[in-house]
């Protein structure tokens, strides 16, 4: 019985040494995260070595469809529209492939991001857009392949991939200044309704100055004229409570309540309903 018992306390033991082992990995992760003018590119990829192999051509086969990169398929997304080859390319997130050919690389952009290195079936429909680049000639010779952001300007920056003795550069062009001009224009324009609304409700939770939280609050509903959040209305009750006018309050509760009733929220509804019967009784 001794016996047994030391032999399930060693295996214990081993399978929890195993558990602890940390070896490093063939083809590290790497993440990039670079902004271009007013638009955030991150990058995430794995990246494999040469170690001693010929890559283009032999390892990384020509005319055949690449991962570019190692074990999951490479990942990069955009958070403004950008332009590559006088072609759009919607912000969002992307699988990034290539056929590489001697003369010629063909980049692909693809809508479905979630395969293990290249999709189990290829769908044409994914693709959101194609450019052909051609393959420049290094001096050196990079070990490991390597993805990154280069030549970065307000209005582009290029894509390089990097490896053994060839890159390939992908410039892109992004919408710093209509970016630019949109945020301008919408500061000028001053305060929105949710600007208002959420200063006047920093004033009611922090005890500040209700006459203003009042004129804010005011303010957003007016923006909202056409259609008035019941949450808008909840706030003005609370803060025309606060000020001593529960008449009013109460009119304005009576109005959320309704929006709430007509956006079926149940919990705005008993919220008024009580504020109602409290303020009532004085």
């Amino acid at each position: 019985m001794k016996r047994i018992v030391l032999t399930a306390v060693f295996a214990f033991a081993t399978l929890a040494m195993q558990a602890q082992v940390k070896t490093p990995q063939a083809s590290p992760v790497s993440k990039i995260e670079q902004t271009v003018g007013l638009t955030n590119v991150d990058i995430e990829y794995s990246r494999p070595s040469t170690k001693g192999r010929t890559v283009f051509g032999e390892l990384v086969p020509y005319g055949k469809l690449w991962r570019t990169g190692a074990n999951a398929n490479t990942v990069i997304s955009f958070s403004e529209d950008v332009t590559i080859d006088g072609k759009m390319l919607k912000k969002g997130k992307y699988a990034l492939y290539t056929l590489p050919k001697a003369d010629s690389w063909e980049v692909i952009f693809y809508n479905n991001t979630d395969n293990w290195g290249l999709p189990e079936k290829w769908d044409e429909a994914n693709v959101a857009i194609r450019t052909i680049v051609k393959p420049e000639n290094l001096n050196r010779k990079v070990e490991t392949f390597t993805i990154g952001i280069n030549n970065v300007d307000n209005d582009y920056a290029v894509l390089e991939l990097l490896w053994e003795k060839t890159l390939i550069p992908v410039k892109f062009e992004v919408p710093t200044q209509k970016v630019a001009l949109k945020s301008i224009e919408a500061t000028l324009a001053g305060p929105t309704a949710n600007d208002y609304f959420a200063s006047a409700q920093y004033l009611y939770q922090s005890n500040g100055d209700m006459k203003k939280a009042l004129t804010w609050v005011n303010k957003a509903c007016d923006m909202k004229a056409a259609e008035t959040p019941f949450w808008y209305l909840r706030l003005k009750s609370l803060v025309q409570a606060k000020n001593g006018d529960k008449v009013g309050a109460i009119e304005t509760a009576k109005q959320s309540l309704a929006a709430a009733e007509k956006a079926n929220n149940q919990d705005y509804m008993k919220m008024n309903k009580d504020s109602i019967m409290e303020w009532s009784k004085k």
